[in-house]
Order: C-alpha cells, then structure tokens, then sequence
C-alpha cells in the first residue's frame, strides 16, 4: 500500500508530542507499507518531502502561511492510495488530497482546535481558519484516529456530525530501548544541576495548554531543598513568555536552585534528566494523552500529573504517579502531590519500577504501526 503520511513536524524540526509520534510511527510504517512523508522544511531525501510556505505570504497570517504548505502537499500526493495527517497544519492537505485524487483520508487526531481557544492569542483570526481546516477535515475523513479514549469522546462532542463508528483508539506509542534509564550525570552538570540533591522535573513548550504559569506559582512552596527543572521553550507568544519570564524571576528570587534550559536538548540529554529526576511533573490544563509521561515512565520515573484529558489513560494513580484534579485549589494540590512524592523515595521508587513496566508492556510503537495499518486496510477495502 503506497501511503503519504502529512505532518507539520519531522525530524529534525520536532518541537511537540505531535511530531514524536510521527517520527516513530513513520519508523514503524515504513517496514510495512510504501512510505512517503510529506513535511515542513526545506528539500528531499529518502522517503521524505519537505514543503516550506510561500514566500509572497511571508509577513501573512501564519494560518494562510499553512494552508500555502497544505496545497504544496496537496499537489504532491499524486500516486498514493491512503493519506493520513497529522494535526490541522496538515489536515487540510490531505483532505484536498483526497478529493483531487479519490482516495481515502485518515486523520489523527492530537489536539482540537475548539478545545484550545487560547490558540486566538498565537493566531489571531487565523485560529478561525484553523478551527475551519480541522473542523473540514475531521468531519470528511474516511477514518480519525484518538489517541486516548478520553480524546475520542472529545472527538465526538466537538464534531457530533461525525459518525462514531469512524472513530478509532489507537494510543500514543514509547519506544523504550531509546527512552530507557541512563545512569550517567553529566548532563545534569553541565546544565548547572547539583546532582546529589532531588528535583521537580518539566519538559514542555512554554503554552497555556501545558499549565507552565500554574507550575511555577505551585513550586514556591515545596520542599526548599528540592530544585526545579524547566525544560521550557518555544513560547506561543511573546505574552506568554513575558508572563513566563516574570514568574520565573519570583520564584528565583525565594527559592534556590531554580533552572530554566530554554533551548531545545537532544533526546540523550532528556532522557537522562528524566532519569534523575525525583518527579516528573505535568500540570496541563488539555492533554489528548501525554506523551511526555510516557518518556518520565519508561525512564523509570514516577509521574506528578493533572487528571485531564488522556493523562489517567497513562499514569495509573497511587502506582506510576499521582494525579491532581483541576479544579480552584490545582496549584495547592500540585505542590503537595508533588510533596508526597518528594517525602517518600521508597514509594517513589516503585512507582518509577511500575511505570517503566507499563510502558514496555502496554505502549510500544510496533504496535501502534500494526494497528494503524490494519485501520489502513479497512478504510481502503471499504473506499
């Protein structure tokens, strides 16, 4: 089967949860169908085109800019038989994709726009036209993709015109040889941590989805001999890093051992901060699954997180981690999860044992590209 898999994000441009998943479902697929990737970027290489926005819509709104890359794409896909996108960046693509050349349309669903209206300050009136391109898509594809059963429910409220039975659970994946626990430290001294005392971990971009601003207010009031770790960047916009920035000097200035790494870590240097760390913590306010989590666990890491989204699909309460209700009192209830975790290493122990178990057992990509093809096969037996 000659598929042509569509994302905004592929490596070495992977900034979000998104594009991990594409890289490592691609990786899959490849070894089981006729792979063609079509991404962000500049130039060709094997098995993979890249697509940049026009030039003429270079000072544009950066949804028109988008859709400049989707109809590149969309011209591009001449000779697949299925294409499955990734996110609304490219939705519209391969919706135009299905209609020029008749063949089926999957899409996977990470996000959605009507549930992330904060996207209004990043985009403006362009958040009309994303929510357009997702809501067109989702709506005519042959098949969507949740990645967590909490994400399908969601799925069908926000689209009650789609069919249910088009809509499939297929979870996010981990590949746990990669993100496996490191012993070594010199990441951690590198980066300015002290390696014999304990720390509150996040990775994250800097976005109201990943709930960064109620993170720092929570961590004032934790143990004082434990440090925080902010693996933080690519800011939404440039209000919200000015809100990050400000928080982020308060907390300094009461605390010791506060470090911010604004730029982007290879993956070996992630993985080895989520190693050490006493907790990872995960204080999003929308999370269709939580990949990330899944990285803390299968580095043996037990898990902080909200009780959101698709996070309890993976961070099994009292056993992998702990999870905290967003409600009013979120922040308070943060810093004494957090706290719980910190105060007990016996328990935390085990907890990183139990979720670097479910990991391996339950979540690894092989399986999730076996799943996806046989969805692949349905749909086209079906068009």
């Amino acid at each position: 089967m000659r598929v042509g898999l569509l994302s905004r994000e592929y490596p070495p441009d992977v900034y979000g949860g998104a594009g991990v998943h594409v890289e490592f479902l691609a990786r899959e697929l490849a070894c089981l169908v006729d792979l063609e990737v079509h991404c962000w970027g500049e130039g060709r290489s094997a098995g993979v085109v890249r697509h940049r926005p026009w030039t003429a819509l270079d000072t544009a709104n950066d949804a028109l800019r988008t859709f400049s890359v989707d109809l590149s794409i969309a011209a591009a896909l001449a000779g697949r038989e299925l294409v499955h996108s990734h996110t609304w960046y490219a939705n519209l693509a391969g919706h135009l994709g299905k209609l020029l050349y008749g063949v089926p349309h999957v899409v996977t669903a990470h996000s959605l726009e009507p549930l992330r209206p904060w996207k209004a300050e990043q985009l403006g009136g362009g958040y009309a036209l994303s929510g357009w391109s997702e809501r067109t898509a989702i709506e005519a594809a042959d098949a969507v993709i949740a990645v967590s059963g909490a994400m399908r429910e969601d799925i069908l409220g926000c689209y009650p015109a789609l069919d249910p039975a088009r809509v499939h659970v297929v979870h996010n994946g981990i590949d746990t040889a990669l993100y496996r626990p490191d012993p070594g430290t010199d990441v951690l001294t590198r980066n300015g941590l002290d390696p014999h005392r304990p720390y509150v971990l996040f990775v994250g971009r800097i976005t109201r989805q990943k709930g960064v601003p109620r993170l720092l207010r929570a961590v004032r009031d934790i143990d004082p001999a434990t440090q925080v770790v902010l693996c933080a960047g690519a800011p939404d916009t440039p209000e919200i890093d000015r809100e990050f920035r400000d928080l982020f000097g308060e907390l300094s200035r009461v605390r010791a051992g506060v470090h911010w790494i604004p730029r982007m870590l290879p993956r070996a240097d992630v993985v080895q901060l989520l190693t050490h760390a006493a907790v990872f913590v995960c204080p999003s306010v929308y999370e269709p699954l939580g990949i990330v989590n899944l990285e803390a666990m299968a580095c043996g890491t037990p898990v902080v997180a909200s009780r959101v989204g698709g996070i309890p699909e993976v961070v099994e309460d009292g056993r992998t981690g702990l999870l905290v209700d967003m409600d009013d009192d979120f922040e308070t209830s943060l810093a004494r999860a957090l706290d719980r975790v910190l105060g007990d290493p016996a328990t935390a122990r085990r907890m990183g044992e139990a979720g670097r178990e479910r990991a391996v057992r339950e979540f690894g990509w092989d399986a999730v590209a076996r799943r996806t093809v046989a969805l692949y096969e349905e749909v086209v037996k079906q068009a």
